[in-house]
């Protein structure tokens, strides 16, 4: 079946997108504003480039049309910190995205321990294997989309030492929680290239 983008709507573009771009990994996103900790999940996450080092992400708005808190945080703060997520933070990384009020923090409210890391940007979600602290780099302009892209420049990178299989080759390894539709899942199996002839 092919279907033409021009003729179906954001909600059908979205099902079709989230269930064949997979797995798309969780950004699960710490940012502040007057002492408030702020946090979200975001699966619309990917690694953009290594120089500059870049990821995006994009975030929407809340039901009343506002933008999330993420983003008004990021805005005005141009600071981040965005953590990896694994299964065992499942349940409380999906309350997160329950949208509650802008002077409520997540980690407060569903009792996500923290931990301050780099000064002058939010703290880590305890447990996290990786987390970056992100600086905002560029929002993109996308005219007619209910979400913002934000381009953000990885200033540090913490990576838990257990998952540091081989720290002269750099080897990183961990089990992260991805989205795929409206489920969560994991990678399963590994599976070595061939080599090329």
């Amino acid at each position: 079946m092919l279907f033409d983008y021009s003729k179906t709507d954001p909600s059908q573009n979205y099902k079709l997108m989230s269930q064949t771009i997979i797995p798309r990994p969780i950004a699960w996103i710490v940012t502040e504003d007057e002492d408030i900790i702020n946090v979200a999940p975001f699966s619309y996450f990917t690694g953009l480039s290594s120089k500059p080092p870049t990821v995006i992400v994009s975030i929407g708005h809340k039901s009343d049309g506002t933008p999330k808190d993420t983003l008004a945080n990021i805005r005005k703060q141009r600071k981040c910190t965005v953590c990896m997520v694994v299964p065992e933070h499942m349940r409380m990384m999906h309350y997160s995205s329950k949208e509650i009020s802008s002077h409520k923090s997540e980690a407060e409210e569903f009792n996500i321990p923290l931990k301050s890391m780099v000064d002058g940007f939010p703290p880590i979600i305890e447990g996290t294997p990786s987390a970056f602290f992100c600086e905002l780099y560029k929002e993109v302009e996308l005219p007619g989309s209910k979400t913002i892209p934000l381009i953000l420049e990885i200033k540090r990178q913490f990576v838990d030492d257990e998952s540091i299989v081989d720290i002269e080759r750099l080897r990183v390894r961990f089990e992260p929680l991805a989205r795929v539709g409206r489920y969560y899942t994991t990678l399963v199996e590994d599976l070595t290239p061939p080599k090329i002839p």
